[in-house]
């Protein structure tokens, strides 16, 4: 099964700007995404999203949610139509005239995969969340305390051993850090302590 996307051009450049309301992605995130486990990783990449941009980026409350909302819905479509992975989501958002720009982080946060290279940092980040996130909290759920008194150092334990999460690849979190140019050292230090509030 190939979920290759072949094209590279996503939305109407029209469009720009253009986002669901909170209610809207909300909306379409519940009637789509029936598993509790991905449920959480959407939200949790979702806040990461939104942090970085604020911290980060310096973006302004409306860049902000752009940020959230292509971690919110990056996955949208993996719980109930997974042959169609990522096309079924782009083809929902280009409908309804959202962004370009989320789409396109969207459609580029497994470049292996879909065959789109991240380019924005948008694009960057989301493919750098994506994997580490789900890792980071594979390991929360495995210590008594959870995120609490996680370090960096018992992250990077876990990801040297092959056996451990062994679906997350360790290849594309250090070539989506590169590509992001973070270190994945900075990476996990800024995932613990927000991911740890998202429930």
């Amino acid at each position: 099964m190939s979920l290759q996307l072949n094209r590279n051009s996503f939305g109407d450049p029209a469009n720009k700007g253009n986002v669901l309301s909170p209610t809207e992605a909300i909306t379409l995130f519940q009637e789509w995404v029936l598993n509790p486990r991905l449920q959480l990783h959407m939200k949790q990449v979702a806040y990461l999203m939104k942090m970085w941009a604020a911290e980060r980026e310096q973006e302004d409350v409306a860049g902000q949610w752009q940020w959230e909302l292509a971690g919110l819905l990056h996955d949208a479509d993996w719980d109930q139509w997974p042959d169609q992975h990522c096309k079924k989501i782009i083809g929902e958002l280009e409908q309804r005239g959202v962004d370009p720009e989320i789409i396109r982080a969207i459609a580029s946060h497994g470049p292996n995969h879909f065959g789109v290279e991240p380019v924005t940092r948008m694009d960057k980040m989301l493919y750098a969340f994506d994997e580490l996130s789900g890792l980071v909290h594979a390991y929360a759920l495995m210590r008594p305390g959870g995120y609490e008194g996680m370090e960096l150092k018992g992250v990077k334990k876990r990801l040297k051993e092959k056996s451990f999460a062994a679906n997350v690849s360790r290849e594309e979190i250090n070539d989506a850090c590169t590509r992001a140019g973070v270190t994945l050292e900075e990476l996990i230090e800024f995932i613990i302590p927000k991911q740890a509030t998202v429930v």
